[in-house]
């Protein structure tokens, strides 16, 4: 990886591809305040076990470090634990069927394709602002039933919930924690009331889309009250195309860095969801998660107490040598490769087959349109520098797609 490193000048925030890890599985973190974990059969085990790490991190996190304006996770399927997790998961969960995703692919397609030839009209071709991420928005979007033409704004938001370049810290100070807040809170005020206004319409005029799929659901009898139905569309609309935009973007770095897995992709295309699970494998797009104990637990040889925050690094754990031989190398023949890129037991991504679709269908289809796929010497590579997240800002190609 090393080369990689150097070629790309990935930021020293994305401390998992400077070289292997060398410390313990798992440790604590005075400065933080919280534990981390870094070994695969220990994170297998943490998240295997939603009775005592806990989805629930907001419970361990001070009440000073919490907004005071009503803010809420209610219906955050992210942060809820069974009973009441499996329940929620239900409502949406025949959205994301193999069915209903595999008859997505024709839309899929066509919208990658209106999006290369759109691009062959401007001066180069930019992969993340021209492909992937528009692409991925543009399918959740259409699924929930808001405007694509919006996605200006749901990036934006995005930037500033998940692009921050601030680690994850208990351990700040009462003015750094107020900004780091209002930082986070602004953005995530405005998306609650622009899908708030989208959800009241729904409940007017109900349509063929999920967003009124979750304003009509019932839970125990009970519809959903719109703070839920809230925020499990803000999970929809950032978990559903930030995926795929780094997933994407992550690939095609791996192919420009590897040409000559680049060369063998192109003669045999059954070989591309290999490529693309590899590519998550090394570089894995939501870095970590976050966990709360609920008791004392033993973990990789130590001792957590109870109600510590644990932060779970998929990202390391995928390149644990205990389990992945030669973990710094890219080899999409890697087989079995059960990494960790979509999470583990009840809480495995959603929507991971359909971000592995438009992956593979991007992708193909970025292979029949460019002759080559090579980032441009003249125009850096750009990371995103968040510690929490494995992707590209930018990714300049050389040439522009074909007819």
């Amino acid at each position: 990886m090393a080369h990689i490193v150097e070629r790309y000048d990935v930021p020293r925030q994305l401390f998992w591809l400077h070289g292997p890890r060398t410390g313990p599985a798992v440790e604590f973190d005075p400065r933080a305040g919280m534990w981390s974990v870094y070994g695969y059969p220990e994170l297998q085990e943490v998240l295997g076990d939603p009775a005592t790490f806990s989805s629930d991190t907001m419970r361990v996190v001070p009440k000073e470090m919490m907004p005071k304006d009503g803010f809420s996770l209610e219906g955050f399927i992210t942060q809820i634990d069974p009973p009441e997790h499996g329940k929620l998961r239900k409502l949406v969960s025949s959205a994301f069927t193999r069915k209903v995703v595999a008859d997505l692919e024709p839309r899929i397609a066509a919208i990658t394709h209106e999006l290369l030839d759109a691009a062959r009209e401007g001066e180069g071709f930019e992969l993340v602002r021209d492909l992937a991420y528009p692409l991925p928005v543009i399918v959740i979007a259409e699924l929930l039933g808001v405007p694509s033409g919006d996605r200006a704004l749901f990036k934006r938001w995005a930037d500033a919930l998940f692009q921050r370049d601030a680690e994850v810290s208990l351990g700040q100070s009462p003015e750094e924690r107020g900004a780091s807040l209002e930082a986070t809170m602004k953005p995530w005020r405005e998306m609650s009331d622009y899908l708030a206004g989208h959800a009241a319409e729904r409940r007017k005029e109900p349509r063929a889309d999920l967003l009124t799929r979750l304003v009509e659901a019932e839970v125990d009898g009970e519809r959903l009250p719109t703070e839920q139905v809230v925020n499990f569309a803000i999970l929809l609309l950032l978990a559903g195309h930030i995926t795929t935009t780094m997933l994407l973007g992550n690939t095609v770095l791996c192919l420009d860095a590897f040409p000559g897995q680049q060369d063998k992709v192109r003669a045999d295309r059954a070989s591309v969801p290999a490529v693309i699970e590899e590519s998550l494998r090394l570089f894995t797009p939501f870095a970590l998660l976050g966990r709360a104990t609920t008791r004392e637990s033993e973990l990789g040889g130590v001792t957590i107490p109870a109600d510590q925050l644990v932060m779970c690094w998929m990202a390391a754990a995928n390149r644990d040598p205990r389990q992945f031989d030669d973990p710094e190398a890219f080899d999409p023949h890697r087989d079995p490769n059960p990494h960790l890129a979509f999470g583990r037991g009840i809480h495995f991504c959603l929507g991971a087959p359909l971000a592995r679709l438009e992956g593979r269908v991007a992708l193909n289809i970025l292979l029949d349109r460019f002759a080559v796929l090579r980032s441009d010497p003249e125009d850096p590579v750009e990371f995103i520098s968040a510690p929490s997240l494995t992707g590209l800002r930018r990714l300049p190609l050389l040439g522009k797609p074909t007819m």
